[in-house]
């Protein structure tokens, strides 16, 4: 991997565009914030934010890692449209947020999906035969819905990651665990409004977050992108090979899993990471 080729000191860019998956996505992420934590050039680390969210397990894994990143030197997130749930849990290690005026912030809060395919199942009589052991180890299975005390665990399990989610807010923003709490409804918030609640720092656009950047690193704003090494097909074709890359990419893309979403799945359109 070769993220940057300037010889140069500066503040390295990771760009977050579109939901957080998991497996190669989120492990492509994490090693692009690896080159950051590791280069010696890079004097301080900007995030680029425009996210509505994803799992909770890639949103966790960038998050430690970012927490890392924040003990050696120093981070800072931009949120340039959207900085929901995961992405803004993704946000909350770094020494200043700086969102523009009309970006949507916050949407602190969980999902968990499960399938529930029981009709349609019935309807094209398609029967499943289903032996487990341990009472409730079928309790997501999309051919049934749960029981009621099912739900009660559901409920309990999502209570214990919201939770979470409110304190890893709290300590990244010095707030109390109960103001988090008011405003963890799951909603989102202007940057404007966001600034004033205390989940941003400041307003302001990308070269901003940058200057920021690079005075807490005391270095000048020169910015070192950390990026993946582009496919043969994207170095070949260039941005007709990117455009045809995405598109091959978007349409093998599976249906939205079940499982835990630091997200709102009306944002996220149906396109995941792999």
């Amino acid at each position: 991997m070769l993220p940057f080729t300037s010889r140069r000191n500066g503040v390295g860019v990771v760009e977050f565009y579109g939901p957080i998956g998991s497996g190669n996505q989120v492990a492509e992420q994490l090693k692009l914030l690896n080159t950051a934590l590791m280069s010696k050039r890079v004097k301080a680390l900007l995030l680029d934010i425009d996210s509505p969210g994803g799992t909770v397990g890639g949103s966790e894994a960038i998050y430690f890692l970012l927490q890392r990143v924040a003990n050696r030197k120093p981070v800072v997130a931009y949120i340039r449209g959207l900085g929901a749930s995961g992405a803004y849990l993704i946000s909350c290690p770094a020494a200043k947020i700086i969102s523009l005026p009309s970006a949507l912030v916050g949407s602190i809060g969980v999902l968990y999906l499960r399938p529930a395919l029981q009709d349609l199942l019935e309807r094209f009589g398609i029967g499943l035969s289903v032996y487990k052991g341990g009472r409730l180890k079928d309790m997501t299975g999309f051919w049934r819905s749960p029981t009621d005390e099912e739900d009660e665990k559901f409920e309990s399990l999502i209570g214990e990651v919201h939770e979470s989610f409110i304190r890893c807010v709290a300590k990244g923003r010095s707030m109390e665990v109960e103001k988090v709490t008011e405003l963890a409804t799951g909603e989102v918030f202007t940057g404007l409004r966001a600034e004033k609640l205390g989940l941003v720092d400041e307003l302001g656009d990308f070269h901003h977050a940058l200057q920021v950047a690079a005075d807490l690193g005391g270095v000048r704003p020169n910015p070192l992108w950390i990026r993946p090494r582009r496919s043969l097909l994207e170095r070949f074709a260039g941005r007709f090979g990117r455009g045809m890359a995405a598109g091959l990419a978007s349409g093998i893309r599976q249906e939205l899993p079940a499982g835990l979403y630091y997200g709102n799945p009306g944002l996220f359109g149906g396109r995941w990471g792999d």
